[in-house]
């Protein structure tokens, strides 16, 4: 064997076991996480975990809907606002902004992306959560401590900002000029040409970055802490705190400890929010192959 098909083999072998490894990692915390809820789950059955709201440790009760249901709150009402302003931007500088300014936008949003999470959260509490109760509150006629559900998705919806504008961007401006030529050539204006062949064309990559963006929300953890509330309760209404499971894991993991189970509820909570992620991935990369293979059927009958 030659020494090139030699050094070829080691690389493919060595870049094969990287791949695997990779992909055993997800396993590995699982099964780790998994181990560590057998306590908790041996003595309670996981549907009455999952749907109980009794969240009272000291009482060995550990009902995790409410910090569920506040993760989904967050997490939804975070990219329903960032989803919007996030596509009209990577539009705009994707095919409408003069050159200098996109120099000048384009590294802000790099800059936005690598803000320490620490650094959002602290401006939530100087800035939106006395918004929310100084002002948005009162106008719909709630009284609040302005540590709601909806502080962290404003907050959380700033944080996934750079990471849906630079992917749709970049998508978006890979979308080929003949395609733009095409269209405007037969008699269709600039806007008709982004809204019906550029971004159905951009489409399955302007979903990728969303799905990057809502894993991004769904995690985190710091900035949400500082700014929701913290209540364990199902909240109903904007207004009402609420109580995500990585805050949940962040705030109480290493204290209380002495009380029985807490720590398995707390590793039950850590293997929650990562199946609960896994799912979303799945559903999302189901939805991003569908959407693949109809544009291509859409663009081979063509």
């Amino acid at each position: 064997m030659s020494t090139r098909r030699l050094k070829n083999l080691v690389a493919n072998k060595l870049m094969f076991s990287a791949t695997i490894l990779s992909s055993l990692i997800v396993f590995i915390i699982t099964f780790a996480l998994l181990q560590k809820s057998m306590p908790i789950l041996t003595t309670q059955p996981l549907s009455k975990l999952l749907l109980s709201s009794s969240w009272h440790p000291w009482k060995g009760e550990f009902g995790f809907y409410p910090f569920i249901i506040g993760t989904l709150w967050v997490t939804i009402l975070a990219m329903a606002l960032s989803i919007p302003p996030s596509l009209l931007t990577s539009i705009y500088l994707a095919e409408y902004a003069p050159g200098k300014v996109r120099g000048v936008v384009k590294p802000m949003i790099d800059l936005l992306a690598g803000i320490p999470s620490v650094v959002f959260g602290l401006w939530g509490v100087l800035f939106v959560v006395p918004l929310i109760r100084d002002y948005v509150a009162p106008l719909a006629g709630v009284t609040t401590t302005g540590y709601t559900v909806l502080a962290g998705g404003i907050v959380l919806a700033i944080m996934v900002f750079p990471i849906i504008i630079s992917i749709s961007e970049e998508v978006i401006r890979a979308v080929p000029q003949e395609t733009r030529e095409a269209s405007m050539a037969v008699g269709a204006t600039k806007w008709q040409t982004i809204k019906h062949v550029i971004v159905r064309s951009a489409f399955p990559g302007i979903i990728a970055a969303i799905i990057l963006g809502f894993g991004r929300a769904f995690g985190e953890t710091i900035a949400v802490l500082m700014v929701v509330g913290n209540v364990p309760k199902v909240p109903s209404s904007l207004f009402d705190p609420g109580y995500p499971l990585p805050a949940l894991i962040a705030n109480n993991y290493g204290e209380m400890m002495s009380i029985p189970l807490y720590d398995s509820a707390l590793m039950l909570a850590a293997l929650i929010l990562l199946v609960l992620v896994l799912m979303f991935s799945v559903v999302a990369e189901i939805i991003l192959v569908r959407i693949k293979r109809r544009y291509a059927i859409g663009q081979a009958k063509t």
